[in-house]
């Protein structure tokens, strides 16, 4: 950030024989005070000088109140890894991207269009808060990064922008996590979230235009693990068997048989999730 030019330099006062002292300010509050101390005084251009160091400070002070605005304001609208990276370096905001190993997860609501037609806004938007809240707090408790909210469903992914190489365990982890965290604030009648979760490369980075972009990930990995989560019953956590491979000996799963994704030549084999040491959850049983 810029220090403003032209701001008003405050007089430098007397506080003793040999003290004067100068306001700090922020916004036109106060925000502290620079005392200078010399034997025999200060003369004009000493003042000066003084004067001239307060305004800098209080540009500084300036500089860091908008900078922390700034950080609470991305962060409300990305994931925190986002937000510090491109506060950290604006470079990073040019569109263009790589391509990364990733583990993509997706949720939605499977009967949330049934649930609608009988509620009304504000119980709807109650309902995907309350959700929603659960959701994004496991996902970033194993820094996974939420790539966005569309409707009632979600996306988020592991490994991707800060490299992680537990990064399937964390996003099998979150995902177990969301599911029982869910069971506990639902009230009778609300939808549940099914989860698909797959690993692979994908191209990671920012996409978009020159006028509105974001971070944003596509490839063969991210869309089978689309097609896992529509494949999931309300509560389960359906996973690739390129993330099976990499969860620890203890995790739980069950064989779902192979699936077919739309532009895809091969089938993919896929795994009903339910434990991880630590972690296990009811696997659901109804459409």
């Amino acid at each position: 950030m810029h220090l403003q030019q032209g701001m008003a330099q405050r007089a430098p006062f007397d506080v003793g024989p040999e003290l004067v002292a100068c306001t700090l300010t922020v916004k036109d509050l106060s925000a502290g005070v620079l005392v200078a101390h010399r034997r025999g005084g200060f003369d004009g251009r000493d003042r000066a000088l003084i004067a001239s160091l307060g305004a800098q400070l209080s540009m500084g002070l300036e500089n860091a109140r908008l900078y922390r605005q700034l950080d609470g304001l991305f962060r409300q609208f990305m994931s925190p890894d986002v937000a510090t990276a491109l506060i950290a370096d604006p470079r990073q905001a040019a569109l263009g991207g790589a391509v990364v190993e990733v583990t993509a997860v997706f949720a939605d609501l499977r009967g949330f269009t049934t649930f609608s037609e009988v509620s009304t806004p504000g119980q709807i938007v109650a309902m995907l808060n309350r959700y929603f809240e659960v959701a994004t707090a496991q996902i970033l408790a194993e820094g996974g990064t939420i790539v966005q909210f569309v409707g009632d469903a979600l996306m988020a992914l592991f490994n991707a922008p800060v490299r992680q190489p537990d990064h399937a365990v964390r996003a099998a982890r979150a995902a177990l996590r969301m599911q029982a965290g869910i069971d506990a604030v639902a009230e009778r009648g609300w939808p549940r979230f099914r989860i698909g979760i797959n690993t692979g490369p994908a191209l990671v980075g920012i996409i978009g235009s020159t006028e509105l972009r974001n971070f944003n990930a596509m490839g063969d990995a991210v869309n089978v693990a689309a097609r896992l989560e529509t494949s999931a019953r309300p509560g389960q956590v359906v996973i690739g068997e390129s993330t099976k491979v990499l969860l620890p000996p203890g995790a739980t799963c069950e064989p779902l048989g192979e699936l077919a994704v739309k532009g895809r030549r091969t089938p993919v084999v896929a795994h009903v999730l339910s434990g991880l040491p630590g972690v296990r959850i009811s696997t659901g049983s109804t459409r």
